[in-house]
């Protein structure tokens, strides 16, 4: 069974930087395409960003497009999102999620068609 483990959330100051990490276990992360959502409270779970099984491809949600770097090292089977000028407007629950396929081509966008996702952390954004 696939298990994603979050890390790295914590209280911030506007402006300041993140990077969150995810681990990945119980099964082969290279066969993933992978991708982080946030979840405010009484939201949706929204889409953030994400990586094909390379690292080669990286697409993004336009609010966080030019703050936000999803990398992934497949060596350690981490994914990754930095976050640098952070908002208050960025404040949820950050989560992990997998989708066993090597191809990004699926609604990658769209949470329902992430397999396997974590517990989350919690980044909060003081103005």
């Amino acid at each position: 069974q696939v298990q994603l483990v979050e890390s790295g959330g914590r209280l911030v100051q506007a402006g300041a930087s993140l990077k969150l990490s995810c681990t990945f276990s119980g099964g082969t992360f290279s066969r993933h395409t992978m991708a982080w959502f946030r979840q405010a409270p009484g939201k949706e779970r929204e889409f953030v960003g994400g990586i094909s099984w390379s690292g080669y491809n990286t697409y993004y949600t336009d609010s966080v497009k030019g703050r936000f770097t999803v990398s992934r090292d497949n060596a350690q089977n981490t994914v990754y999102l930095q976050m640098n000028s952070l908002k208050p407007e960025d404040t949820a629950v950050y989560y992990c999620a997998a989708r066993y396929s090597i191809s990004t081509n699926f609604d990658k966008y769209k949470a329902y068609a992430y397999d396997y996702w974590g517990q989350g952390t919690q980044v909060t954004v003081s103005s």
